[in-house]
């Protein structure tokens, strides 16, 4: 029994017994005050806890998880998104690259629909569900057989160096690498023309002025990192995501070396500048929505004196893709001799594997030349080693003529080398 108490904390009289209108009203007071100090407060304790009545459904009892089935499987397939743990019969939308589906959850929380993985992917695709705030990724993995791209010097623009490296191939390449400095605007005609041949396009994305040399402040890692060509960035973020289509960007490759003025051992830049200005770039991408595009992380072969892959590398978070650049010089400089591709590249993938084992791997540069051996049988073996390389998933020839004759058709015993071990691989 609770007693009515006055403003002093000391009980009422007792009611006069024969005034029954009198207690009458003030039983209906002490009603009211039992209402204000006990029945409000659990009222508003329980609107706190479950919230007002038009508030989100609450998620299904089940953990959130999102797979796909198959998990992995050429570009161009289908999959089956699983999703469960989501809000109960909520809209949902589910993203894959640029493209976006709009489905709702069932009863339970969940939702089944089927993706289609873009023609143009290459390694980890990303697939995003979510609903009512509440967002989760899962990723496809694209393989199949190994894919074969070019680089050749007019990039995807110069169509009859591209058709004459498809006519030596035998094949029309899948991946087509061009070059752009900082500061260039990239022209969605050279994205519009390797899409037209099925290619997914490789953009080389250099912070320099080409011709300068090493030494040029203006891009200094440091400075890129603290926001000097944001701008452009960007712009250039947009472009690329307007164009929509899948994008493979190589940005500041072979970072490990010396002969670039992204490089840490040039152009007075300092340990750990590199990664820095790596993640500054890559998220100013991510702010503009920039999701079709794919991050390549490609250092060069490491040799004595070459910086250590694992200082420079931005972190799993930052890059989609690890990628290698190596050649078979031959004899054509006094510091190289003839050296077969898993002797050029064996090594060093090695350490990638450890530094990054999650990534799908390719190698963005490579070719061989013709002096001091046989081009023809270094390739042929190159495609031997490849076969024993599963998670290689793509090679790109550097098809120039350049500080010696690197192209496909240098010789035709060349040519009818690549063409054969391109028919045989599986």
């Amino acid at each position: 029994m609770i007693a009515a108490t006055g403003s002093g904390g000391i009980p009422h009289a007792p009611y006069p017994q024969d005034d029954r209108r009198s207690r009458s009203i003030d039983d209906r007071g002490v009603s009211r005050r039992l209402l204000a100090h006990l029945v409000l407060p659990l009222l508003a304790l329980a609107v706190t806890v479950a919230g007002p009545a038009w508030s989100v459904t609450p998620a299904s009892a089940a953990a959130p998880t999102a797979t796909l089935s198959p998990s992995s499987g050429p570009a161009g397939s289908s999959t089956t998104l699983t999703a469960t743990g989501l809000p109960r019969s909520a809209a949902a939308l589910v993203t894959i690259g640029l493209s976006t589906l709009k489905v709702r959850t069932d009863r339970a929380g969940r939702l089944v629909t089927p993706v289609a993985v873009p023609a143009l992917a290459i390694g980890d695709v990303r697939v995003a569900v979510s609903a009512s705030g509440l967002r989760m990724v899962t990723r496809y993995r694209v393989t199949g057989r190994l894919r074969f791209g070019v680089s050749v010097p007019g990039g995807p623009g110069a169509t009859e160096q591209n058709a004459e490296a498809a006519l030596a191939l035998g094949e029309v390449p899948s991946i087509e690498m061009f070059y752009r400095p900082f500061g260039s605007e990239i022209a969605t005609s050279d994205l519009d023309a390797a899409a037209g041949r099925k290619a997914t396009p490789l953009l080389t994305w250099e912070p320099w002025n080409p011709g300068r040399g090493v030494d040029q402040p203006d891009y200094r890692l440091s400075r890129i990192t603290a926001g000097e060509d944001d701008s452009y960035v960007l712009r250039t973020a947009q472009v690329l995501r307007a164009w929509g289509k899948p994008v493979l960007l190589r940005f500041a490759h072979e970072m490990n070396g010396d002969w670039y003025p992204w490089c840490e051992q040039a152009n007075g830049n300092q340990a750990g500048d590199y990664a820095a200005a790596w993640r500054h770039v890559h998220d100013l991408f991510v702010s503009a929505g920039a999701a079709n595009v794919a991050w390549v992380w490609s250092p060069n072969v490491s040799y004595a004196g070459s910086t250590s892959l694992a200082s420079v590398y931005p972190g799993d978070a930052f890059v989609d893709l690890v990628a290698l650049d190596g050649y078979n010089w031959g004899t054509t400089v006094p510091w190289h001799s003839w050296t077969a591709a898993a002797d050029v590249f064996g090594p060093t993938l090695a350490e990638l594997r450890s530094i990054a084992p999650r990534k799908p791997l390719f190698i963005a540069e490579t070719a061989s030349t013709e002096v001091g051996g046989d081009k023809a049988a270094w390739i042929r073996n190159m495609f031997t080693w490849l076969s024993g390389q599963p998670n290689v998933e793509a090679v790109v020839w550097f098809d120039y003529d350049k500080e010696t004759d690197w192209r496909v058709n240098s010789s035709s015993s060349a040519a009818e080398a690549l063409r054969q071990g391109l028919a045989a691989r599986t």
